[in-house]
């Protein structure tokens, strides 16, 4: 629901809500231009002198008056000549005449109404609500997205739409919401929703007495510029005229003859508040304001196109299959919750491979749950995760419907999630207890597939194949980037004597030059993945990058894995020979910003872009590594390296465990629990623990961790949530 809330009014609006706000934007411009131009108005003149000064130059001044601008004008008369000039704040010198903007005129008729009147000055109102309804249920739809507030400063992941729109989000929400609440304030006053404040003007009488020099006047003498808002000056000939003061306190009546303060109104609390709400909305007297305003408005334009975007990959329809059976004659239902159609994509690949071996197979939203579906023989679910566990797009409704349900048939939960977020698969295992509360029997336990792992898809599909008794094969073929041909001059090998291979593999763009040059390369940093496709295999396999493009290679870390179709490939790569790759950011394994201390973990080839962090950390950072390997002779994997990164000071303390020594080996979980005060005093003062390896390792390490951060009265939930503990598993 609020996420329908969220997009409605946008999608509805998004021409009047870009209008509004590419107008403000150039409005917003103003202010700084007007200090850039106009004199400043400082403190040390008072009102007398600058009148005396103006006067002095003039036959007749009707006002001096400050405008919102900034800038300092005179009304006056030489005799049959009339005119509005600037002038100077500190001398009263002219500096030529006062020339409104057209073009701001007109841009400031289109943002108030539109050119259109009160009918456009309602639109106006209307958009600023909406504006105000969509930066608020924006922010809350993102902070659930990214598991909480405390995740809110988190990296954000998706399509390019998406985390286009949550950045800008981010960036403009308090600019916006502060512009859509002055301007909900504003046009109420423009409607007369808020009272105007008036207070009655005492009767006073002047002296009637032969006029003064207007610098001896002791009230205006007493007044500065820098607090002036205008000064009325009397008719010569009429004694009982009086100087009309206004300054920010109120407004003064001063005889013209003796300078006294006749009366004093000050301003009504209203419009006071009126003062600051146009402040506030127009930066006018606030130029950094503005500006920061302008800022904001700007990213209106890119939140209408990358909503729209976000919105139609949303609505598009589900893929069409050719053989997609109805469901009454379906001996296998598969339904789908999928957010932006990725989970369409691994359900077509299974619902093809299921065809293929003679199933009758019925594919359906989760949303389109009906009694029909419980007339085959098994039903698999499918389903990603929205925000922090909450039903994606095309399953809203799904568990209300099942509960409805009488039927059981057996059932197979197959969720698609992130790790590195708390509730990683959170709405595949809110399926999943409710299947298990209404005595669904189990085709397969649940399954969490991270980051749409290809081979952890595959591996499903085997597994089930065996419960069905077939060869189940899933090759699912997601949509990835444009590759770029990447070329091997570099390789060190490591653990073929303890039985585990571990090649350590560096790449370059071909022709690329002496060492050093990026060439061709693209952008990266260490903990990025890179795809890639090897020969005769559509589906790319992802690796972590132990370097930046900034080091003038790719470099990866890669173990040889029985049946491996892709680390088998490399394994055999010569210098010279190619790849075809391409890179995929992976922001949410980076060392946060900042000096606090690091606490680095990870096993095997898992060290990859563990020594890509420490390689790009500053000297002074307290990086702490902790690594498990096999042997020391063997596989110790960036030992040299590691060497001089502790004599320069990128990295604090080495601490490693190898499994198979003669004196009885050990495990990284085995050093992190023995060195557990230590962790504790590095996890008080805000460390961050980045962990990357295989399941089993990650897993062990967990357990470890959590004894350790338990007495601290942490717990590693906590830390995930706020990214003090983040992984990169496999």
């Amino acid at each position: 629901m609020l996420r329908r809330i969220h997009s409605l009014p946008g999608l509805v609006l998004a021409l009047l809500l870009t209008v509004i706000a590419v107008s403000g934007t150039i409005l917003s411009i103003d202010p700084a231009l007007d200090r850039a131009t106009h004199p400043p108005i400082e403190r040390g003149v008072s009102v007398a002198a600058l009148a005396e000064a103006v006067a002095s130059r003039h036959g007749s001044v009707d006002k001096i008056a400050r405008r919102p601008t900034g800038a300092l004008t005179v009304t006056y008369s030489d005799g049959d000549t009339k005119g509005v000039e600037l002038v100077d704040p500190a001398t009263g010198a002219g500096l030529g005449p006062y020339q409104p903007s057209e073009f701001t005129r007109f841009v400031t008729n289109l943002h108030r109404s539109l050119l259109v009147g009160d009918a456009g000055r309602a639109a106006g109102a209307i958009g600023a609500g909406a504006m105000l309804v969509l930066t608020a249920s924006g922010l809350w739809l993102l902070a659930r997205r990214l598991g909480g507030w405390r995740a809110f400063l988190q990296p954000i992941r998706g399509t390019a739409a998406q985390c286009w729109h949550g950045e800008l989000g981010r960036f403009a929400a308090l600019g916006l919401m502060l512009s859509s609440l002055t301007g909900l304030w504003m046009s109420a006053g423009t409607f007369g929703l808020i009272p105007e404040s008036s207070l009655a003007e005492p009767a006073f009488t002047a002296s009637g007495g032969p006029a003064a020099p207007v610098g001896s006047l002791a009230a205006l003498r007493a007044v500065d510029v820098a607090d002036l808002r205008e000064l009325t000056l009397p008719a010569p000939e009429d004694r009982t005229d009086t100087y009309g003061l206004r300054t920010s306190a109120g407004e003064a009546r001063i005889d013209a003859a003796t300078g006294e303060i006749l009366v004093f109104t000050p301003t009504p609390i209203l419009e006071r508040v009126q003062a600051v709400v146009v402040m506030l909305h127009t930066g006018r007297g606030a130029w950094v304001l503005g500006l920061l305003l302008g800022l904001s408005a700007a990213c209106v334009p890119a939140f209408a196109i990358t909503g729209a975007a976000i919105w139609w990959r949303r609505r598009t329809n589900p893929p069409r299959l050719a053989n997609n059976v109805a469901a009454r004659s379906a001996d296998t239902v598969i339904l789908v919750g999928s957010e932006g159609n990725a989970t369409w994509g691994f359900a077509t690949t299974l619902h093809a491979a299921l065809t293929a071996a003679g199933h009758r197979v019925h594919i359906a939203a989760m949303s389109e749950l009906a009694p029909v579906h419980t007339s085959a023989k098994r039903m698999l679910i499918l389903t990603s995760t929205y925000g922090d566990g909450a039903a994606p797009a095309s399953a809203k409704g799904f568990l209300d419907r099942f509960a409805a349900l009488d039927a059981a048939l057996p059932v197979a939960v197959l969720g698609f999630g992130d790790r590195t977020f708390p509730h990683f698969c959170g709405y595949a295992q809110e399926v999943s207890t409710a299947l298990d509360r209404k005595g669904w029997p189990r085709l397969l336990p649940l399954k969490r597939v991270d980051r749409q792992s290809a081979q952890e898809f595959a591996q499903w599909g085997r597994d089930l194949g065996a419960t069905l008794g077939l060869d189940l094969v899933l090759e699912h073929v997601a949509v990835h980037p444009k590759t770029s041909e990447l070329e091997l001059v570099e390789r060190e090998d490591y653990g073929a004597a303890v039985g585990a291979p571990i090649a350590i593999l560096r790449f370059r763009a071909p022709g690329a030059g002496a060492k050093g040059q990026t060439g061709r390369l693209p952008a990266f940093e260490p903990g990025d993945l890179v795809g890639i496709v090897p020969p005769d295999s559509p589906m790319p396999r992802f690796y972590s990058l132990a370097s930046s493009s900034r080091d003038g290679v790719l470099e990866i870390c890669v173990r040889l894995r029985e049946g491996g179709f892709c680390s088998t490939f490399l394994h055999g790569l010569k210098p010279g020979g190619r790849i075809d790759a391409f890179i995929r950011e992976n922001p949410g394994f980076r060392p946060a910003e900042g000096r606090a201390p690091l606490i680095l973990i990870g096993a095997g080839a898992g060290i990859g872009p563990l020594a890509g962090f420490v390689r790009a950390n500053s000297p002074g950072r307290p990086v702490h590594l902790y690594w498990g390997g096999r042997s020391p002779s063997s596989d110790f994997l960036y030992e040299h390296e590691l060497a001089m990164h502790l004599a320069e000071k990128r990295l604090t303390t080495l601490n490693t465990a190898f499994s198979r020594t003669p004196n009885g080996g050990a495990y990284v979980q085995d050093r992190i629990a023995a060195d557990a005060p230590r962790l504790q005093e590095l996890i008080r003062h805000g460390a961050q623990v980045l962990v990357c390896g295989g399941r089993d390792m990650a897993q062990a390490v967990t357990h470890a961790l959590d004894a350790v951060v338990r007495p601290l009265g942490l717990d590693l939930a906590t830390l995930k949530s706020s990214g003090r503990y983040v992984e990169d598993v496999y």
